[in-house]
C-alpha cells in the first residue's frame, strides 16, 4: 500500500512541473527563452533555419541509450503534435522512423509523451530501443506513417510490426516502452 501511495504522489509532484500549457517561448524575445522548460526551443535555434528536423542525444543520465528527434520550427503554446500541419507530422515520423532504424535496426520504438506530463515546451520524439514486455493489446494496427494518430489529449508510441506499426495510445506518459 505504501508503494502505491508513494507512485501516486510521484506522479502527482511530476505533474506540477510539467505544465508547459503556457510555454512563453519566442526566438525573437530572448528573455523569454530563460526558462528551463525552454532548454529545447534554445536548442531548436541553435540549427539552421532550412534545417527541418535534427537528432539530438537524450541529456539524462537515466537514459543512455535515448535519442529525440525535434522540428527545428517553433509552434505556438506547449508545441502538441496535434498542432503541427499534417505534411509537416508526416515528415516528421518519417525522419524519426529513419533514425530508429539507423540507430536500433528492427528493434526500434518512438514514444511521444502528451503535453501535460512534457517538462519541455518544444515538441519532441523519444526515439530507443523497444521493450517487448511493454507491449499490450491497447494498440492499433497502422499500414501507412501517413495514418499515424496525432491525439490532442495523452501520447503515442509506435514500434513496427510485420506489415506495418502497432500504434498505442490512451495515456500521457509513453516513453516508459523504451529501454532507457
Amino acid at each position: 500500500m505504501a508503494v502505491i501511495r508513494f507512485s501516486l504522489l510521484l506522479v502527482f509532484v511530476l505533474r506540477l512541473g510539467a505544465d508547459v500549457s503556457k510555454c512563453a517561448c519566442d526566438p525573437a524575445k530572448p528573455e523569454t527563452m530563460e526558462a528551463r522548460e525552454c532548454g529545447l526551443c534554445r536548442e531548436a535555434e541553435r540549427h539552421p533555419a532550412g534545417e527541418e528536423f535534427f537528432v539530438l542525444k537524450d541529456i539524462n543520465p537515466r537514459k543512455p541509450g535515448r535519442w529525440l528527434v525535434l522540428p527545428r520550427a517553433h509552434h505556438p503554446g506547449p508545441h502538441a503534435l496535434h498542432e503541427m500541419p499534417k505534411a509537416e507530422r508526416d515528415r516528421l515520423w518519417r525522419f524519426a522512423i529513419a533514425t530508429a532504424r539507423e540507430k536500433f535496426g528492427a528493434d526500434w520504438a518512438l514514444a511521444y509523451n502528451g503535453w501535460k506530463v512534457r517538462t519541455q515546451c518544444h515538441m519532441h520524439l523519444h526515439v530507443g530501443k523497444f521493450i517487448r514486455a511493454a507491449e499490450n493489446s491497447n494498440f492499433k494496427l497502422v499500414r501507412r506513417l501517413e495514418d499515424f494518430p496525432a491525439p490532442a489529449d495523452g501520447g503515442v508510441w509506435i514500434h513496427p510490426v510485420p506489415g506495418g506499426f502497432h500504434v498505442h495510445t490512451g495515456e500521457e506518459i509513453m516513453e516508459t516502452a523504451l529501454v532507457r
